[in-house]
């Protein structure tokens, strides 16, 4: 099975890169992958690839440069430059309970995985 969507991957930390992307290709079949090494990486992406079909971006909450949070609110700056279904997921291993109420309070967050996640999450959402 494969999934017809795109994938972003906005995370710094480059075990969680390798676990994410070997997840996705053994579950999803999904090849290539977009790497951000952080927001401001993942921003840059979407102004140089503004058309989708259908996106999903994964993005970690603590990173350097420019954090998951800050992603959402540069997000919400340019939302209407970018077309197409674009989903976002926000993966943390926070117990920051603020942490995880803002992120799911998000208008553009479509729902906050606890990290690590399994491969069954992934079938579930996206299959």
């Amino acid at each position: 099975m494969q999934s017809k969507s795109e994938f972003v991957l906005i995370e710094d930390n480059l075990i969680d890169q390798f676990v994410t992307k070997k997840l996705l290709k053994k579950g999803l079949n999904i090849n290539p992958i977009f790497i951000a090494n952080n927001g401001k990486e993942g921003i840059e992406w979407l102004l140089k690839n503004p058309n989708h079909t259908s996106l999903i971006i994964l993005l970690d909450i603590q990173m350097p440069i420019m954090n998951g949070f800050e992603f959402l609110d540069e997000f919400a700056r340019l939302a209407e430059k970018i077309s197409g279904k674009i989903e976002i997921f926000v993966l943390s291993s926070t117990l920051d309970t603020d942490e995880i109420k803002k992120a799911k309070e998000n208008k553009y967050v479509t729902d906050f995985w606890n990290k690590p996640f399994c491969l069954e999450t992934l079938k579930n959402a996206f299959l």
